[in-house]
């Protein structure tokens, strides 16, 4: 049998007006590592593109669009919630677009996602960027976070998030999506002294964005370092990890924070030492074991059903469920989620299912 141990509470210096909503919310109550009587799910990308409502929409706007528009982006969010029955909303919106102030020419180019026109190659390009501020330019995303929480139930949080530094600066420097990541190890590699300029810079507009997103309604916020698994152990130390403790600790006295990244099973120690209070998993560990890594005394989890078995027959689901569900071991702080975000051909019955599954099986 798991030995008890104590559970995280409340911080005193979280915002005021969002305490009455962490007492109602399992999702909360499970991010501060307190009881709750079932295990919440949330899903990443749970609005998007494999909901036929979502599709008609974007029929008619651009990504863009639907993003700069507070009253469509608070739609999608809310529709997510109703047609699946999950425990927590996330804010539309996308990770790069903090990066569109900074002049770099950002499109979404269709069938070839997110392009930095203007990418950043040296420490000239790095004092050109523009400096802004947040509630200036991003007013758009504060807007709909306001609008959303007004039509969500008291007991559903929000989940406001931002690209973590590291992330946003490969995608600047290397002006899209990558492989080998060549580019941005380069420019580390040679410009050191820049690199952490440029992070710096990015943890500035970072802090701003979430602290920002909290104050507008926002009740827990995630990072998301979508792209970090392709650095080594000594890399991340050396590149990443200052600036993630700074832009961690800049936050986690408004809101619970999640850490989350792919392909980090190698980091995930190195990421605790990051702080916050929930480390987030991909499919590529096992639940029990990545837990155990960064202490589960320490953090709550989120995780880690591999996206592809949502495309399985519902007995594979449902067992895949039970086996992540084992692995926690019913232990305060588990947040089911994905490994990843939902895949846009994801059968939408199947994604009901498996919130149904994790709430029946999950159910003390």
């Amino acid at each position: 049998m798991a030995q008890t141990r104590p559970f995280a509470a409340i911080p005193d210096n979280l915002l005021k007006e969002n305490l009455e909503e962490y007492e109602k919310s399992a999702f909360v109550r499970a991010c501060l590592r307190q009881e709750t009587s079932f295990t919440p799910v949330w899903l990443m990308r749970q609005a998007g593109r494999y909901m036929p409502k979502y599709r008609e929409i974007r029929s008619k706007v651009g990504f863009l669009e639907l993003c700069k528009t507070p009253e469509l982006a608070a739609e999608v969010t809310v529709m997510a919630v109703e047609d699946l029955g999950v425990d927590a909303a996330i804010i539309f919106a996308d990770i790069l677009l903090i990066l569109e102030p900074l002049g770099v020419g950002l499109e979404f180019a269709k069938g070839e996602g997110p392009v930095i026109h203007r990418p950043v190659a040296d420490a000239n390009d790095v004092e050109l960027l523009t400096r802004f501020k947040i509630v200036d330019e991003l007013s758009y995303v504060l807007d709909a976070i306001r609008l959303t929480r007004k039509s969500l139930p008291s007991d559903i949080p929000l989940i406001g998030f931002a690209g973590a530094p590291f992330t946003l600066a490969s995608y600047l420097i290397e002006g899209g999506s990558s492989r080998n990541f060549d580019k941005t190890k380069t420019f580390m590699y040679r410009n050191a002294m820049v690199w952490h300029e440029l992070m710096a810079l990015l943890t500035d507009l970072t802090i701003e964005y979430l602290r920002a997103q909290a104050k507008a309604g926002a009740s827990v916020l995630q990072i998301f370092d979508s792209w970090v698994g392709c650095l080594s152990q000594q890399d991340y130390v050396d590149f990443v990890l200052p600036h993630m403790v700074r832009t961690i600790s800049s936050v986690s006295d408004v809101a619970p924070v999640i850490h989350f990244g792919t392909s980090t099973t190698h980091l995930l120690r190195y990421m605790a030492d990051c702080g916050g209070h929930v480390l987030g998993l991909d499919w590529r560990v096992e639940l029990d074991q990545g837990w155990a890594m960064v202490g589960r005394d320490r953090f709550a989890i989120q995780g880690n059903l591999d996206p592809v078995i949502l495309f399985a027959e519902r007995g594979e689901i449902k067992k895949r469920v039970q086996r992540i569900l084992l692995q926690a071991e019913g232990l305060p702080g588990h947040i089911f989620n994905l490994g990843h975000g939902i895949l846009p051909t994801t059968p939408l019955d199947n994604v009901k299912y498996l919130v149904e599954v994790v709430h029946e099986l999950s159910r003390k």
